[in-house]
C-alpha cells in the first residue's frame, strides 16, 4: 500500500500555527512549547492552555500542567501567559 504509513498524524493549530502530530495525546507541556519554544528555561512562567473542537466527549476545555488531551484533526488550541506561578 503506498499511502500506508504506520504513524499517522492529525494536523492540529495552535496560535493559528498548524502542526502536525502524531495521533494520540498532546501533553499541556508540549502544547506551550509548539507556542513557545524555550518553555523548558522559563519554568516560572505559566500558561493557560485551552482547546476547542476536540472528540465527541470533551469538546473544549482547559489543559492544566501535567495533563494531556486526545488530539483530533483540526483541534485548536490557544495559549497565553498568565504570568508567575
Amino acid at each position: 500500500m503506498i499511502n500506508d504509513k504506520p504513524n499517522k498524524t492529525v494536523t492540529i493549530v495552535v496560535e493559528g500555527t498548524e502542526h502536525d502530530w502524531p495521533k494520540g495525546d498532546i501533553s499541556y507541556e508540549e502544547v506551550v512549547t509548539l507556542e513557545v519554544p524555550d518553555y523548558a528555561q522559563h519554568p516560572e512562567i505559566t500558561y493557560s492552555v485551552r482547546y476547542k473542537r476536540g472528540h465527541g466527549n470533551k469538546p473544549e476545555g482547559t489543559l492544566a500542567p501535567g495533563a494531556s488531551v486526545k488530539v483530533k484533526e483540526g483541534m485548536i488550541f490557544s495559549v497565553s501567559e498568565t504570568g508567575q506561578s
